[in-house]
């Protein structure tokens, strides 16, 4: 299967307004000339990206303004993204997190947090991969898991239980589809430098997360290559190789510890 090539390519990007989904915006129209469909419910921020890449990469956007976490939003967007029959990409990016003591987690955010990482991706997985199984034309999804999904982290458990969905959903499904012109992908990052993470309660936990620039890159060269799973970061492979040879309970026991300290710390402030 040869390499995507996003040159003049229509590739829909959500969760676009901030973080991951924003600078992977900026790398996919300015490295390589895509044009860009930006889906995220802050629509001044998205037309604020839209002119500025617009004007910088020379290259066409389209703005879609949808709450992921209402299913009627969603398929009003899937309409509105596969109404021309252009699209060649999509980066599936957007979600939401909790860190902290699950007993504090609410059940309405729970529900938000299902409908968002699990219900609205899913969703979007099916529309977009059957629309190209039918018409049989190249492209790809990249769907943005999380290390969590691999390596379930104490104190974000509902957050790990939807990326570890994500990650067993579409590695499954991709071996269901017929359409040698298209690929599933799904990125792994662990921790990364965004609004997501920027609030007092990942202080202790700083260094361990990847700049943005460089887990957006990462994620754009698994998806052009079309690699099923990507790890992104050398050292983040090596310690998920071989953090499967230890035992897991001693694993959870340490990453909770961490974490742990990280939350008190923030609270005593």
């Amino acid at each position: 299967m040869s390499k995507l090539r996003f040159k003049d390519k229509w590739v829909l990007v959500t969760g676009a307004s901030s973080g991951l989904g924003e600078e992977m915006a900026r790398q996919l129209a300015n490295s390589h000339g895509a044009n860009l469909i930006l889906l995220a419910r802050r629509k001044d921020k998205l037309e604020s990206l839209k002119s500025e890449l617009e004007k910088q990469a020379g290259v066409k956007v389209k703005v879609i303004t949808a709450d992921l976490s209402k299913l009627d939003e969603v398929d009003q967007a899937l309409d509105e993204i596969l109404k021309g029959g252009d699209l060649y990409g999509a980066i599936l990016n957007a979600g939401i997190t909790y860190f902290g003591k699950h007993e504090e987690l609410t059940w309405d955010y729970f529900q938000t947090m299902l409908q968002t990482n699990v219900n609205a991706v899913a969703r979007m997985t099916n529309r977009l991969a059957f629309d190209f199984e039918k018409t049989a034309k190249e492209g790809g999804i990249l769907i943005v898991s999380s290390m969590a999904a691999i390596f379930p982290v104490p104190y974000q458990a509902a957050y790990s239980g939807t990326k570890a969905f994500i990650l067993s959903f579409a590695t499954a499904l991709s071996h269901e589809l017929t359409n040698k012109n298209f690929s599933v992908t799904v990125y792994t990052p662990g921790g990364i430098v965004t609004e997501m993470t920027a609030g007092e309660k990942f202080n202790d936990l700083k260094s361990w997360l990847m700049p943005v620039d460089q887990a957006a890159k990462e994620g754009i060269d698994a998806f052009i290559k079309r690699k099923l799973v990507h790890i992104p970061g050398f050292m983040n492979r090596v310690g998920g190789f071989f953090i499967k040879f230890l035992p897991k309970g001693f694993v959870m026991k340490q990453m909770s510890g961490v974490y742990r300290k990280s939350l008190d710390k923030a609270e005593k402030k």
